[in-house]
């Protein structure tokens, strides 16, 4: 019997999911990308365009990636409309006019709504759509819902879960928490401070924002 192997399994399923919605939801015009799982940010995911390629420079490939801390606390539609908020990103910056780094602006917008997806800085129904910091909130019954539905009934293989109890989980969020990062929603300029800490960045004399959900 061969044993299992996380990793291939891990990263098959993402590129899997990453294959279906290309073809299901963006024509499967989006080029492949790497996918990698980082937990460096309290972000569900985010999207770096360019940010890899071969050591001579022939190859250059785009990022997306997603946080697996969120995995067990979020249904697996909710993880896989991170993946599918990362890619419209990803089609912007392919085919669109991205505004600066990490902002949401209204063509980004429209693409997410094309997917069946609504922008929110709330991640629920009434939240700004535009922003340095905009979550989402899944359309019911829209393109995205049934493409997922359609994934899963095929025997979409689940992504794997953190098991580590709470104990240890909040000794980890509460060294997390003495240090968030804060970006100026003018120049991109990062700080770090204490949670809920005001700044003003210097340059532009804006208040700073805390990072959140999705980039």
């Amino acid at each position: 019997m061969n044993a299992i192997n996380p990793t291939q399994r891990t990263y098959k399923t993402l590129d899997d999911a990453y294959r279906f919605f290309n073809e299901r939801l963006f024509s499967g015009r989006l080029p492949g990308c790497l996918i990698t799982m980082q937990r460096s940010k309290k972000a569900y995911g985010y999207f770096a365009g360019g940010r890899f390629g071969s050591v001579d420079g022939h190859e250059v490939t785009d990022e997306i990636a997603l946080n697996p801390s969120h995995f067990r606390s979020r249904t697996t539609e909710q993880s896989l409309s991170t993946l599918v908020h990362e890619m419209a990103h990803l089609e912007q910056h392919h085919y669109g006019k991205p505004s600066r780094v990490s902002y949401h602006n209204r063509e980004w917008a429209q693409m997410m709504r094309a997917v069946g997806l609504i922008p929110s800085d709330t991640g629920a129904p009434g939240g700004r759509e535009v922003g340095q910091k905009v979550s989402h909130y899944i359309e019911e019954g829209g393109p995205f819902a049934r493409a997922c539905a359609e994934l899963m009934s095929k025997g979409f293989d689940t992504l794997y879960v953190e098991l580590w109890g709470e104990g240890e989980a909040a000794k980890r969020r509460k060294k997390a928490a003495s240090k968030t990062k804060y970006t100026c929603p003018a120049c991109s300029v990062n700080a770090w401070a204490k949670p809920q800490t005001s700044l003003i960045c210097g340059d532009c004399r804006e208040p700073m924002e805390a990072d959140e959900d999705e980039g």
